[in-house]
């Protein structure tokens, strides 16, 4: 069985095999896996480790397998306003639910009382199916550079 024990932190592009998982199997970083060829793996990643869409493994025999994330169903809700999708986050967060954010809209695992709740405060949702890609979350982004400048109130420090 092929052993996987690292992420490539700078992949050239180059690999030798898939692995497609749904999100839940792509956040447990020890696992036997089939991948795309076919053939069986054992991931002995560190653990906490969440692996992304577009990641490369490499494998103690030098093979590098590509990281995609599976279809799988999800529910979304889009946004005209930026106070409604943040309420939105916040209920949702509150509740510990991975999101998928993007412009105007989130993304999350479909989820019947999710859906109920988010339309009981009004808002549209839909189903879909599609890879889903949620946030890291703040202790495992790489630092981001907005292209805003700071608004302080009252006086600059």
């Amino acid at each position: 069985m092929l052993r996987i024990r690292e992420i490539l932190a700078a992949p050239d592009g180059r690999t030798d095999d898939a692995l497609t998982l749904p999100h839940h199997l792509r956040a447990r970083s020890r696992q036997r896996v089939r991948l795309d060829s076919g053939r069986e793996a054992g991931l002995l990643l560190p653990r906490g480790t969440v692996l992304r869409d577009g990641d490369v493994l490499l494998a103690e025999d030098g093979c590098r397998v590509l990281v995609r994330a599976d279809i799988e169903p999800l529910s979304e809700a889009c946004f005209a306003d930026g106070q409604a999708m943040a309420m939105a986050c916040f209920h949702l967060g509150n509740r510990h639910v991975p999101l998928e954010i993007g412009l105007g809209r989130i993304r999350y695992i479909h989820d019947p009382v999710v859906d109920d709740m988010l339309r009981t405060m009004g808002f549209a949702v839909t189903a879909l199916m599609g890879p889903f890609h949620p946030e890291a979350g703040a202790y495992h982004m790489p630092h981001i550079r907005l292209n805003c400048e700071p608004v302080y109130v009252g006086s600059r420090p």
